[in-house]
């Protein structure tokens, strides 16, 4: 991760030890919704230095944690297209955006820790530049703003 005062922007690959057990820690019954946007590497950035482009090794990452994921309950409820930040800063850009549901925080927890999924993260971690996994709380759509309709 770059140095904060390196004057290099920080990357967001994994989450910290203290973020991941405040996660745990907030555990309440229900479904939760995962909001997932990821830039990719042009180049993966594998440890043993085999050729793929990011996007190539993020495909790798959810061909293999897929079956974990679907297993534990997991699916995707909403997928889109980056096309453009209108608020927030102009060079921001996402390559993948989608949001994934767990039936629950132990589920989500039960992946991370999964055998098969430990293995399948080796590509995600070579495959990102920076990310962001912002927990929700499913909630009912409307027609309106700020709770209204």
């Amino acid at each position: 991760m770059p140095d904060e005062t390196s004057g290099e922007a920080l990357a967001y690959v994994d989450p910290t030890k203290e973020a991941f057990a405040a996660f745990r820690e907030a555990d309440r019954a229900g479904p939760i919704h995962m909001l997932n946007l990821v830039r990719f590497r042009a180049r993966a950035a594998y440890p043993d230095g085999r050729a793929a482009t990011g996007a190539e090794a993020y495909a790798a990452y959810g061909r293999e944690s897929f079956p974990v994921f679907s297993r534990l309950g997991g699916r995707i409820v909403w997928r889109g297209r980056f096309e453009q930040t209108l608020i927030g800063p102009a060079d921001e850009r996402w390559d993948a955006c989608f949001i994934a549901e767990y039936p629950s925080v132990a589920a989500f927890v039960a992946m991370i820790r999964d055998r098969a999924y430990r293995e399948a993260v080796k590509h995600r971690q070579a495959a990102v530049a920076d990310s962001r996994l912002i927990r929700l709380a499913p909630a009912e759509a409307g027609a309106g703003f700020g709770g209204a309709g």
